[in-house]
């Protein structure tokens, strides 16, 4: 088989995937950006959270041209990205118990505000227990996840539950359980995940929805511009400044 075969088969494997998110979770992405156009209507702060590779899609909607300059990074210490040393430092520290509840009272989140949690197996400790506290603080959550993995393993949380549990809204990216999209008789293991395809895909979606929710309402969308297009960097600096006590990523 050409690797232009294998190829092939994953740019199917993704867009199929992204079609049955279209499909299945059409309502849920309405009420997700519905959900955040309320938040920014309402005077409150978007943020995002992400741990590992979920953690890309986190990064991809904060500061991000075309994009709303609420939505900022709920950073974790050891757990956004793989930059941490051993990087299977990150993996271990989402298991632990009690550093979601230490992060969250230590953060700017308050009620009224709204928490985008993305994890694909919504199993470990640290998406649960983030859940879990951000609704005991009054911010609404919205939880990006593979709903498959909470019927076929095990929570790894002390309450037996799963990010799916302790959601306002849930989008489920309908990933498989594993993440590779493809196998090959000759090759070992599963390969090509399209989680961070998927995933960002959904996020996008529900940034649109947000943005024209405002929009219909009559308030403009606090949207960023490109710095690499002529104009960018001023438009960004009178939203910054107007929305400065709710963008958290430049102070």
């Amino acid at each position: 088989m050409s690797d232009g075969k294998l190829a092939d088969q994953f740019f199917d494997a993704a867009i199929d995937l992204l079609q049955r998110v279209r499909d299945e979770e059409a309502q849920s992405i309405t009420a997700a950006g519905t959900l955040l156009a309320d938040t920014v209507a309402d005077g409150g702060r978007l943020f995002a959270f992400g741990a590992g590779h979920s953690s890309l899609a986190a990064q991809d909607v904060v500061y991000r041209a075309g994009g709303l300059a609420l939505m900022n990074l709920l950073a974790v210490p050891g757990v956004v990205g793989v930059d941490v040393m051993p990087a299977t430092l990150g993996s271990a520290l989402e298991r632990v118990d009690g550093l979601a509840t230490a992060v969250l009272d230590s953060s700017p989140l308050r009620a009224g505000d709204t928490l985008v949690i993305i994890s694909l197996s919504g199993r470990n400790a640290l998406p649960v227990e983030m859940a879990m506290h951000a609704r005991t603080l009054g911010v609404k959550v919205i939880g990006v996840t593979s709903v498959a993995y909470a019927t076929e393993t095990r929570s790894r949380h002390t309450s037996g539950t799963y990010l799916r549990d302790h959601c306002d809204i849930v989008l489920d990216s309908k990933i498989p359980i594993g993440d590779a999209t493809l196998t090959l008789d000759t090759i070992p293991a599963p390969f090509a995940p399209a989680s961070t395809v998927v995933t960002s895909a959904i996020l996008q979606a529900v940034m649109a929805t947000a943005a024209g929710t405002l929009a219909e309402r009559g308030i403009e969308p606090p949207l960023l511009r490109s710095g690499n297009v002529d104009g960018g960097h001023e438009w960004n600096s009178r939203v910054m400044e107007e929305y400065g006590d709710r963008i958290f990523y430049q102070q």
